[in-house]
């Protein structure tokens, strides 16, 4: 099914109402634009909420700010990190489908009717998501993809959401930045908060469509469901950029990444990714193969990296294996 095919819909098929959940801390200038992108749809949100801590009235008062334009909902959160701030959102959520943005994204006009619109195309789809424009220092960032969103049978995760171009493809992960649900596929289902971090919790995405892939619903990735994404400074130990390194968020980031896939993997494959991510892994989360791949190319982090993802690697290994089934 195309992205075209998507943007038509049945005959006398009501529309599904749509819910936006808007994360947030300590950004309120990105935040704005965010809202800024949300009053622009060409189709209206029935609710937007945003998800604030309590120790940050600058954005809570930024998001009050668009009550006139948008039927937006504020929710203070006393806990930190992205899973409980998404959760929460959710537990408010109301509409038909759940999307989610970054509060450092601007959604493109036609991102809610997009979204609104694959999901009345087929029932089976639970997910959808989209294209984040990257943009540095006003910069979009260049390149393309095909491959979009998989995961490879000995557990490496292709991205790539923020490149892909093409025809809209079922996909096995979406992007955080730009990603949204069928209220019927996540009933009852929420982020994992086993996951690690006080922030971003890296790999929240792929722990939480992979469990939806394996409840049966579809997972689309579409191009032109697009957002340009602002990559903004984060206020936890998980920095962006190749020149951050923080050896407990490379351990937390690397734990998440194992609880996901071990608990997706049946036996054969499970043992098939331990082995795969021990020896060889990935520049992201390096085995041995990498750490002398990283070392050579003169990253003064190559040890540091391979010792905590060893270290994140066994601790998720130990926490699938306490986990009930």
């Amino acid at each position: 099914m195309s992205a075209r095919t998507a943007m038509t819909h049945p005959a006398n098929s009501p529309l599904l109402s749509v819910t936006v959940i808007v994360p947030t801390y300590r950004r309120p200038d990105q935040l704005a634009g965010c809202l800024d992108g949300l009053v622009r749809q060409t189709l209206a949100p029935v609710q937007v909420i945003v998800t604030v801590r309590d120790s940050d009235p600058a954005s809570a008062e930024v998001a009050r700010r668009y009550a006139g334009a948008l039927p937006m909902q504020v929710v203070d959160i006393g806990v930190p990190g992205q899973v409980a701030a998404i959760n929460r959102g959710m537990d408010h959520a109301r509409g038909d489908i759940v999307a989610i943005t970054d509060d450092d994204a601007v959604p493109h006009p036609d991102w809610v009717e997009r979204i609104e619109a694959w999901y009345r195309s087929d029932p089976r789809i639970g997910g959808v998501g989209g294209r984040d424009h990257v943009y540095h220092d006003g910069v979009p960032e260049t390149g393309a993809a095909t491959v979009v969103g998989r995961l490879q049978w000995f557990g490496r995760v292709i991205g790539n959401h923020h490149l892909g171009v093409g025809a809209a493809q079922d996909v096995d992960v979406l992007k955080g930045a730009n990603w949204s649900f069928r209220r019927a596929a996540i009933d009852g289902q929420r982020l994992n908060t086993r996951l690690r971090g006080s922030g971003a919790q890296v790999r929240n995405e792929v722990d939480f469509c992979l469990r939806l892939s394996r409840r049966g619903w579809r997972l689309v990735y579409d191009p032109l469901v697009a957002v340009d994404h602002f990559p903004a400074v984060r206020f936890d130990i998980d920095q962006r950029g190749a020149g951050h390194f923080h050896p407990l968020a490379q351990e937390n980031a690397t734990f998440n990444d194992t609880l996901a896939l071990m608990a997706h993997f049946g036996p054969a494959n499970r043992v098939v990714f331990a082995a795969w991510a021990l020896s060889v892994g990935t520049c992201e989360f390096p085995g041995a193969a990498q750490w002398a791949r990283l070392a050579l190319r003169g990253d003064r982090h190559a040890g540091a990296k391979l010792r905590a993802t060893l270290r994140g690697r066994l601790a998720g290994m130990r926490e699938w294996r306490g986990a009930p089934a």
